[in-house]
């Protein structure tokens, strides 16, 4: 069976732009970019989904894969799948930060651990909070909705030289700042407790210059904040970020011009 050189191209076309962009989902994205994922199942999993959503793709543009044309639209495929999983993983990054500044003041700031995800190093109580969340994150199906909004996409963003809008980029970045803000919104509870007892330690410390402040003021802080992190954090913690994280998809959506 002979196959000409345009059927050749569109085959290339249509796994190798789509594989690119799932390829670029899978770097940034929450969960499928966990450093414990060995990479050869990322890439089976990858080529697996790439052969499953490319009936799903309706147009390919007939351009020489290896040209420069073909390139530039390899790039933005790429530039495509990153800024997706980049979006939805700044919700993750509101709970470790939440979490940073709980720990600091309950006094756990020293107490750290390798964060496989990022390869950096989180407070401990950060690193629960996380595990909670990705656990939360599969609960609600997010791992599916991801993917389907990244099918859709195809649609309303097609594989061409054309990708985000400048306006559009700057929307995702903006959202840094509310994820900031989300996440002293989210730790505020604890914090401004926290930040109360140590004031009345300080007071303590004032009237009787003979107590030492961090036998005792240590234990309490302690104390005190896993006390609530248990019955004031964790309780609202679902919905919190159950919230956010129907918001970031809202969000996605309307950037990709998904209806």
């Amino acid at each position: 069976m002979d196959f000409t050189t345009a059927e050749i191209t569109g085959w290339v076309g249509r796994y190798g732009w789509l594989f690119m962009r799932l390829s670029g989902l899978m770097i940034s994205a929450p969960f499928f970019s966990h450093r414990l994922i060995p990479v050869r199942i990322k890439i089976a999993l990858t080529l697996a989904l790439t052969i499953m959503m490319a009936p799903m793709v309706d147009t390919v543009p007939q351009v020489e894969p290896l040209s420069v044309m073909g390139l530039i639209i390899s790039v933005n495929q790429v530039i495509i799948g990153i800024a997706m999983g980049f979006l939805i993983g700044l919700g993750f990054s509101v709970i470790v930060m939440a979490g940073e500044n709980i720990s600091f003041k309950m006094g756990l700031g020293f107490a750290t651990m390798a964060d496989p995800q990022n390869g950096t190093s989180v407070p401990i109580l950060s690193q629960f909070l996380l595990i909670l969340c990705t656990l939360m994150f599969l609960s609600i199906g997010g791992h599916v909705i991801l993917l389907e909004i990244l099918v859709t996409s195809f649609k309303s963003l097609p594989i061409g030289v054309t990708g985000f809008s400048t306006e559009g980029m700057w929307k995702i970045i903006t959202w840094g700042s509310a994820m900031f803000a989300a996440s002293i919104i989210l730790s505020l509870p604890v914090v401004v407790i926290l930040t109360l007892v140590n004031l009345a330690l300080g007071v303590m410390t004032r009237a009787a210059p003979t107590l030492n402040i961090f036998s005792v003021g240590f234990p309490i802080s302690l104390l005190l904040g896993l006390v609530m992190v248990l019955y004031v954090l964790l309780p609202a913690l679902s919905n919190q970020m159950t919230a956010i994280w129907l918001e970031l998809f809202s969000y996605l959506r309307h950037i990709l011009g998904i209806a």
